[in-house]
């Protein structure tokens, strides 16, 4: 009977070349993986065709699916290696990890300060830094993972670590990459609502121990222990049969009575992007990307791996219209190889290739090697995972339904334009709202001012792992998308707190297309909007409803009912605002002028006569109203003008009144402020209104007028910079004087104006 150990780093090309010839030239019988043994039963499909890493294992509790791990591995991570060189050669392959039907099961409180209270290091940087180098990822990567076909380095790994774990410079709890804790620390650092490692390494290493006992028990003769390197030396069986007892003892102490959860297991594809350690991480690796070309190439020679990686980085910038020849390419492989030469490395390492591709390919501009890094050195690469992968009703749903609306999940980002007037395109819309509602954020809209039309929607596609998890979390609701996001909606609508939110639950929801869902609530909204006295809240839960009153129709939506609270909110608006901005102060000001504005875009949106009444009624009122904050009387003012509502003379009289010498100078400036905000043309245009402002600046005593100055600035400071100047230029002109003088207004030519109506009559087809 033999006990093989490996050591070996997660994700690690060399270590993985290395373990796969040990394990050919030992041929175990039974392999043991540091991995968690609740994924016993769908750990068979590791050897389906159709499995393609990256993927990961996904352990979940299916009471409670926020609280999960993943298990990520590459092609060219060793364990992955020993899974399938086991399944393909018909050998029994466990996980001995300690299961997270323990680990799992620990309050998320409990967990944190367990993991705050551990702090760990790094062994390898002892290592490195007696070695010479940096740190300890570059120490590994030459010594481990460039090595080839090398078979013997595993007892150099277990000698280091033993002496490493035996040394004070490190405590009882170093870090070193394994799966299981760094697959955790992923999620951790995704999502801050799952659990957090609990038990210590004590505990796993126990376990560990208990699985090897168990394979000698069954009579295995040759077993191949493959675990994270720091662990190698705590598997290793005392040599003393006084000692293996006790040791056993004492594990079986340890490990009883552990609290349990339920656990669930299944595969979800993963990416290179998220085995990057600049994604968060633990476990993360620099150069997914990179390490891929090197597993893929392992029977290249060192000089083809560097040259085929050049030639895929010249391939890749051509692509990006940098010009990058064949003598590039040869003068880039020369330059890292001359570089590795000097720094005594046996093969270019990833820093050598990229100072000769910046040197070389990029002439010297870090820019392009940063597209690089993103595209290449990390990838973009997407796993894929068999149909038969076990999953939940509303995982089966969402595959149904992408293969159905022809929406394949690709990691890079891709843009969908959406004519919803075609039946298959409307039917994605509604699919990525739902999505949307249950916080799986596949697709993001994009708003954009070049849209062909409001029958179009533009949508930035780019899918997450993590999203698996929270497709599982949104089963609770039901076992579909559609029932699932009803029985979401409806229970927002249910917990909503004031009007504007429920407001936007009905936009929301509406383009989701959720009938159901719809109907529960508008009553809810009818409902809230009974009750609601606040005139702001009423303001603020217009504009989502209007949007459904304009659009309803494009997404065949039925927005009648919509229009009757819409009738109803806007008359109240109408009837409670004048009172509702008496006595305000700058804040209270400021957030009442969003309102206006919003509100009259509104009006303006709907074009409904009685609407429109009703608003310059009140409109009028506020222009009126003595004590009025400044800002709230401009604004009204200007609205006023722009609906034509006062012509220049009316307002040339109010803005007279508000900038009277009567007047408070503050209250004058933020009356000027409401009036002109947003848009400065008004005053190159319209001569009497600059005569206005132009009157009362100069009249200005100077103490006033440096009071007054950061106000009025920052008033002209929100004009466009086209308008800027023009203001600029009339002033440096002579202002008032020069501006009435030049563009005083010439009599109208009816004689002239009537002999092009011949012409117009022609072009437009008219017979006159």
């Amino acid at each position: 009977m033999s006990l093989h150990i490996f050591g070996i780093r997660h994700h690690g090309p060399g270590s993985a070349r290395s373990l796969l010839n040990s394990l050919k030239a030992l041929a175990p019988d039974i392999i043991l993986v540091e991995g968690p043994p609740d994924a016993s039963e769908v750990l068979h499909l590791a050897k389906h065709t159709d499995m393609k890493p990256p993927i990961a294992i996904l352990l979940y509790v299916p009471d409670d699916p926020s609280r999960a791990v993943y298990y990520p591995f590459a092609v060219f991570s060793p364990e992955w290696q020993a899974i399938t060189y086991g399944l393909k050669n018909d050998l029994p392959v466990r996980f001995m990890d300690l299961p997270q039907t323990h680990r799992l099961a620990t309050p998320p409180v409990e967990q944190l300060v367990a993991s705050l209270t551990n702090i760990k290091q790094d062994p390898l940087g002892w290592l490195a830094e007696a070695a010479g180098y940096q740190d300890g990822e570059r120490w590994w990567e030459h010594m481990i993972e460039h090595r080839r076909n090398s078979t013997d380095i595993f007892e150099a790994v277990l000698e280091a670590m033993s002496e490493l774990r035996s040394s004070d410079l490190v405590n009882d709890q170093p870090k070193l990459e394994t799966p299981q804790e760094n697959a955790q620390q992923e999620v951790e650092s995704k999502e801050p609502q799952v659990t957090l490692p609990t038990l210590g390494e004590a505990h796993r290493e126990a376990y560990m121990r208990q699985s090897i006992r168990l394979a000698q028990k069954e009579g295995y003769r040759k077993i191949a222990v493959i675990c994270g390197a720091w662990h190698a030396p705590a598997l290793k069986e005392p040599e003393n049969i006084k000692e293996v007892k006790e040791l056993a003892k004492s594990d079986s102490t340890l490990l009883k009575a552990l609290p349990k959860v339920k656990i669930q297991a299944t595969w979800v594809p993963w990416t290179h992007g998220r085995l990057s350690y600049f994604s968060g991480y633990g476990a993360g690796i620099e150069s997914p990307g990179w390490y891929h070309h090197l597993w893929t190439n392992n029977k290249s020679s060192a000089t083809q791996i560097v040259i085929r990686w050049m030639a895929k980085v010249a391939h890749f910038l051509r692509k990006e219209d940098l010009d990058v020849s064949a003598a590039h390419i040869i003068e880039g492989v020369r330059l890292a190889e001359a570089l590795a030469s000097l720094r005594d490395r046996p093969l270019p390492s990833l820093q050598e290739i990229n100072e000769a591709i910046q040197t070389v390919f990029c002439f010297g501009s870090d820019l392009p090697l940063q597209l690089v890094h993103k595209k290449l050195i990390v990838g973009e690469e997407l796993g894929e995972i068999p149909e038969e992968t076990p999953m939940t009703p509303i995982q089966q749903d969402l595959n149904k339904e992408q293969k159905r609306l022809r929406l394949p999940i690709e990691v890079n980002a891709k843009t969908l334009d959406l004519d919803l007037r075609k039946e298959n395109e409307l039917a994605r819309s509604h699919l990525l709202h739902r999505l949307s509602i249950l916080n799986i954020p596949w697709g993001q809209i994009q708003h954009s001012g070049n849209a062909r039309g409001t029958f179009h929607e533009i949508w930035k596609l780019e899918w997450q792992p993590d999203f698996s998890i929270r497709v599982i979390e949104a089963g609770i609701w039901g076992n579909n998308i559609h029932d699932a996001t009803t029985a979401y909606v409806c229970d927002q609508a249910n917990k909503a707190g004031d009007l504007p939110a429920i407001t936007k639950l009905v936009d929301h929801t509406l383009l989701a297309n959720l009938p159901t869902a719809v109907e529960h609530v508008l009553r809810k909204l009818q409902e809230k909007a009974s009750l609601a006295n606040d005139v702001t809240h009423l303001m603020a839960a217009l504009p989502p409803l209007a949007q459904v009153m304009r659009y309803g129709n494009v997404r065949k939506t039925d927005s009648e009912s919509v229009g009757q609270i819409v009738d109803e909110l806007i008359t109240r608006v109408c009837v409670g605002l004048p009172n509702a901005c008496f006595s305000l102060n700058d804040d209270a000001a400021a957030q009442m002028y969003e309102h206006i504005v919003k509100t009259n875009q509104v009006v303006n949106l709907l074009q409904k006569e009685e609407h429109n009444k009703s608003w310059c009624s009140t409109l009028r009122q506020l222009v009126d109203k003595p004590f009025l904050h400044g800002l709230i009387a401009g604004r009204a003012c200007r609205l006023l003008y722009d609906i034509k509502e006062f012509n220049v003379e009316e307002t040339a009289n109010h803005m007279s009144l508000a900038l009277s010498v009567a007047s408070d100078p503050v209250q004058s400036a933020s009356w000027i402020e409401g009036f002109l905000k947003d848009s400065g043309l008004l005053l190159v245009h319209d001569i009497k209104l600059w005569q206005v402002l132009d009157v009362w600046v100069s009249s200005l005593k100077e103490e006033a007028f440096t009071i007054l100055l950061p106000l009025l600035r920052r008033t002209f400071s929100t004009f466009e910079k086209a308008e800027r100047r023009q203001i600029g230029e009339l002033a440096k002109k002579g202002g008032t004087k020069a501006s009435l003088r030049k563009s005083a207004p010439k009599e109208f030519d009816q004689v002239r104006a009537e002999s092009t109506l011949p012409v117009l009559a022609k072009l437009l087809g008219l017979n006159l």
